[in-house]
């Protein structure tokens, strides 16, 4: 690379860090007072919620790093060309292709960035934050075993028990369920045990007690009496883990190959794998995409001392337009999964449409202002 393109580059990546130190604090943040009231009010520890927090940091860098790698091509073009350096180099004879030596260099670099999250972290914070969840919401103890307290685990939800013996045995459960509308459903036991079932879900075993449900439509109340009663007590873990994996959760080499194992536990076919394997596959193309589409639009048009808001405004109409078009190619092949290759289609389009504005840009533009023709005087 040359000298130009060097300062061109490191222009892009001072201020695509700057970008994304911004955006990723914003999100990240934002997603910590959500996790916040989820673990800190069912009583976890300040210790799970920064595990938590660090966990979601892969994704949340991953959904940012397009958007600050656009921005910055963005904001650099647009300052070299209000300071007149990208008119000076152009007057040296450089092209606006050529010009995009350092574009393309700092979107090859965002893209390998993204490759290592895509295809490294963001899976493997995935599978960890899946354990963790299962973790808690196999420890009922924290949230359910509380002497003399109304604990409220989930919304409807209000459960008391009066003591504890040292044999785990809850004496005077009162348990109200008001999640269903139209009616409620009120649990009173003398004795209770919390055990496990054959599915490894969590259960509330209650004896000798009886059942109270309110229809409130009609106001008839009705009284079950039982000897023994089990409730299915993960259905209180908001958050809680899932029996079934997530496919993002598989490497990439997973995706394109599945076990056995690996079907059973997702509860997918083979082609939902190889969907989400090519989706992978793409993503790294994005923040290239980005980079390119900013840079490209703004080299549309010659020196304005109005500046280039047309087409800067065009580069958001762009980039807007590339979002929408690789939702829709990733919820067709979404529905079916055998049209895997039309995810690839975005990105095609969008390396198309950088092209085309680059061999504009070293012609007249559309954007460019043309003088008016002086009119002819009369004799």
């Amino acid at each position: 690379m040359g000298r130009f393109d060097r300062y061109v580059l490191s222009q892009l990546m001072v201020l695509w860090g700057f970008f994304s130190l911004v955006l990723v604090s914003v999100y990240w943040i934002n997603r910590a007072v959500i996790l916040f009231d989820q673990l800190i009010a069912d009583g976890q520890s300040s210790g799970t919620f920064l595990t938590f927090t660090i966990l979601t940091l892969p994704n949340v860098i991953r959904l940012v790093l397009p958007i600050s790698a656009f921005v910055a091509a963005v904001y650099v073009t647009n300052r070299l060309t209000t300071e007149s350096e990208l008119v000076v180099a152009q007057a040296t004879g450089l092209s606006p292709a050529r010009m995009a030596r350092a574009v393309m260099a700092f979107g090859l670099l965002v893209a390998l960035l993204m490759a290592v999250l895509v295809h490294v972290l963001v899976p493997a914070s995935r599978t960890q934050l899946s354990e963790r969840e299962d973790e808690i919401a196999a420890n009922v103890t924290a949230r359910l075993l509380k002497e003399g307290q109304f604990l409220h685990p989930a919304d409807g939800i209000t459960f008391y028990v009066r003591e504890i013996t040292p044999e785990s045995e809850l004496r005077d459960v009162f348990l109200s369920d008001a999640r269903d509308d139209g009616q409620s459903t009120v649990y009173l036991a003398e004795r209770a045990y919390l055990a496990r079932s054959a599915e490894d879900r969590p259960r509330l075993v209650m004896f000798d007690g009886q059942a109270q449900t309110l229809d409130e439509a009609t106001g008839r109340l009705r009284v079950t009496r039982f000897e023994d009663f089990a409730y299915d007590v993960s259905t209180l873990m908001d958050g809680g883990g899932s029996s079934r994996r997530d496919v993002r959760e598989y490497p990439t080499t997973a995706l394109f190959a599945p076990t056995e194992e690996d079907l059973a536990a997702a509860r997918r076919d083979v082609a939902d794998f190889r969907y989400e394997g090519h989706l992978r596959m793409v993503a790294p193309f994005t923040p290239l995409i980005a980079a390119l589409l900013g840079y490209s639009a703004l080299m549309l048009g010659g020196f304005s001392r109005f500046g280039v808001w047309r087409q800067i405004g065009l580069a958001v109409v762009l980039i807007v337009l590339y979002q929408i078009g690789e939702n829709a190619a990733a919820d067709v092949a979404r529905r079916d999964a055998s049209a895997w290759p039309v995810v690839y289609a975005p990105p095609a389009a969008g390396f198309a449409a950088a092209a085309i504005m680059l061999a504009l840009g070293g012609r007249s533009s559309i954007f460019r202002r043309r003088p008016k023709r002086p009119g002819t005087v009369p004799a």
